[in-house]
């Protein structure tokens, strides 16, 4: 899974409406008008990975790779700030949501891997990707290696490693996703910002859950990947994991101290999932995998696909990004179906 996307002293023209949650981003008042030096803001400092981070000055040139981090970027009202962004074109359609001015205003980099001779192109002074979604020790692109050239990086907090060999996640996804928005508003001295999208989310969520099943009504749901022989999955710090739990489901992966990561059928099988969760993106399309899950003999008798109870979220839902408080929502009515 995901391993595979100036300081401004102007006003937002106007407020950027957040389609999936309902909220709007107020413009920032402008310092200089007001008398104040937007300079005073800095330096400032934030912790990153357990990384404590100190920037002088907004970064003028970010380059973001994957679709849910280039998205965290324009919900923020940040695209003036942005060289560019890296995205695979199978990953959602960018028309289609609430930021698609962003896409329209910010260059498009490429649709293959993020390197470095590509941020050194884009003259980029910080790349905001993560482990796995971007930053990888195998192909030689890591902070440290940007840090050598003299580009910084933020890592999406999803990505965090927790010193457990690779396995990734150090805090709930939720949380992840709202450490991020906090940071970003310090860093780019947009926090009112940051403080109105988290408040919206939150309020999402809490509306999402008040409707959403309960108790002995949870039904216990699995999140599929893709993958044959075996599954790739959720574990606790990935997105989905928040998701289910949030929507009302009982994620039966729960248990998994990672956030992407990879199960054997048996342990699907035995817990039993009463609904499924498909990460629909890539080569294989949510129909053919809906048809494997359906076909596949060691799992005729899940409740789930003997029900036919298999949902289809698009991989930006899953993933760390803005759209995770309204694929709560929309989850949340298919448990709740579910459980009726």
């Amino acid at each position: 899974m995901p391993n595979p996307p100036r300081p401004a002293a102007l006003l937002l023209a106007a407020a950027l409406a957040l389609t999936g949650c309902g909220a709007e981003v107020t413009p920032e008042p402008d310092r200089r008008a007001a008398g104040q030096d937007r300079d005073a803001h800095y330096p400032v400092t934030v912790e990153n990975c357990g990384e404590k981070k100190t920037y002088d000055r907004a970064p003028r040139r970010v380059v973001t790779n994957d679709i849910g981090i280039t998205e965290i970027m324009f919900a923020l009202g940040l695209t003036d700030h942005m060289a560019g962004y890296v995205m695979p074109d199978d990953k959602g359609d960018p028309d289609s949501v609430p930021w698609k001015d962003g896409y329209r205003k910010t260059k498009w980099l490429s649709k293959e891997r993020i390197n470095k001779e590509l941020v050194l192109d884009a003259r980029a002074d910080l790349v905001f990707a993560g482990w796995n979604y971007g930053f990888n020790e195998g192909e030689g692109f890591t902070p440290a290696e940007l840090k050598r050239v003299g580009v910084d990086s933020y890592l999406l907090s999803e990505s965090c490693r927790n010193g457990q060999g690779k396995a990734r996640g150090v805090m709930p996804p939720l949380e992840a996703l709202y450490t991020d928005l906090r940071n970003l508003g310090k860093i780019f001295d947009v926090e009112d910002r940051a403080a109105t999208l988290i408040a919206s989310f939150e309020k999402e969520v809490a509306d999402a859950r008040a409707k959403a099943p309960k108790g002995s009504d949870r039904p216990r749901v699995f999140l599929y990947d893709d993958g044959k022989d075996k599954p790739l999955t959720s574990g606790a710090y990935a997105g989905p994991h928040d998701i289910i739990t949030k929507a009302g489901g009982d994620h039966i992966m729960k248990d998994l101290k990672d956030s992407w990561t990879t199960v054997g059928w048996e342990t699907v099988v035995d817990r039993d999932p009463e609904v499924i969760v498909i990460n629909n993106y890539g080569g294989t399309s949510a129909e053919q995998k809906r048809t494997f899950l359906k076909t596949y003999q060691p799992l005729a008798g899940v409740s789930a696909v003997r029900n036919d109870r298999i949902v289809v979220l698009d991989y930006v839902d899953l993933v760390e990004s803005p759209r995770n408080p309204a694929a709560i929502t929309s989850l949340a009515r298919e448990l709740s179906e579910a459980a009726s």
